[in-house]
């Protein structure tokens, strides 16, 4: 049997953009021809995949999955919106996030780890379901949050069926009080985060950088006022306040009754079961956030598959 090289193995990848793993296993099978191994692993869907990675991918879906105390989110994107409607990617998303729950080690335990229905980890997986429905796919994210007491509650926005939609929030709140009472102000503060998307938690957890570039904004603005600088310091300092208030969670009115702020309704429950409750983290990952989307001309795609 030829001696697989790690030159030989670093060529295949180049050439493939396959996984190291995957190009050992082809020239081990190949018997180290190089050009046979490309092959296998186009047989397999492998280098079919890599050939489309390049091509954004700037749809999909946000799976939620929670079971108590735990609850993650996952992000698979795919070419088109098309292929959220496809039944097998659906399901793909669906197991992707249940199998998140248990894996506290982040988006490369979940890419490493195995999905039950495909027998193999979830990286091949998705390059599988490439190579069958043909379009590019990307697992690009991964949320995952725990309470020891309390509850982990998700919304999906725009769900195309259960558990799967454009936007997926988990909101964590601990606390020793009733579970269904804690879940239900959970969902609500989680369809809050859907339509506000707030920058932070509280105060101490905003980007200061963020808080700079506001503030240089307002400055500025203040200063064309032609006011003094006292007068222009006090603006700045209630311009800085209403800007903490548009995008810290806690801080913000609240969607369901903007009478009173988010922390103000969890207030307002730990009085009603008489046991506090702290609302100490929330995630949200809207499909395609950040991606840089190609733009297209349709009618010229159209005209260039005419031609052929």
């Amino acid at each position: 049997m030829a001696e697989i090289t790690a030159a030989l193995v670093k060529e295949l990848r180049e050439r493939t953009g396959a996984g190291m793993m995957d190009c050992k296993k082809a020239l081990a099978e190949t018997n180290g021809d190089i050009e046979a191994a490309i092959d296998w692993l186009r047989s397999k869907g492998i280098a079919k995949a890599a050939k489309k990675a390049d091509r954004a991918a700037a749809e999909g879906l946000v799976g939620a999955a929670t079971d108590a105390r735990v609850g993650a989110l996952v992000e698979i994107n795919s070419e088109t919106d098309f292929v959220a409607r496809n039944a097998e990617f659906q399901a793909l998303v669906a197991e992707t996030s249940r199998l998140a729950l248990g894996l506290p080690g982040g988006l490369e335990e979940l890419k490493t780890s195995h999905l039950g229905s495909a027998g193999k980890p979830v990286a091949l997986a998705i390059a599988d379901k490439i190579a069958t429905i043909g379009e590019n796919m990307n697992l690009r994210r991964m949320a995952r949050l725990a309470v020891s007491n309390g509850v982990v509650s998700t919304y999906v926005h725009n769900a195309v069926v259960p558990g799967l939609g454009r936007i997926g929030v988990l909101v964590a709140l601990e606390s020793t009080g009733d579970a269904a009472k804690l879940d239900a102000l959970g969902r609500q503060i989680a369809m809050h985060v859907a339509a506000n998307n707030p920058a932070s938690l509280a105060d101490e957890d905003l980007d200061q950088a963020l808080v700079e570039r506001e503030k240089a904004v307002l400055t500025e603005e203040a200063l064309q006022s032609g006011r003094p600088a006292a007068v222009v310091e006090k603006m700045i300092e209630g311009r800085i306040r209403k800007f903490y208030e548009q995008v810290v969670l806690l801080r913000q009115a609240f969607v369901m009754n903007p009478d009173i702020t988010v922390a103000q309704a969890v207030e307002g429950l730990a009085k009603e079961l008489g046991t506090p409750v702290k609302l100490v983290a929330f995630s949200r990952l809207a499909v395609g956030e950040g991606v840089e989307k190609a733009e297209t001309d349709f009618a010229a795609e159209v005209a260039a598959a005419a031609k052929g």
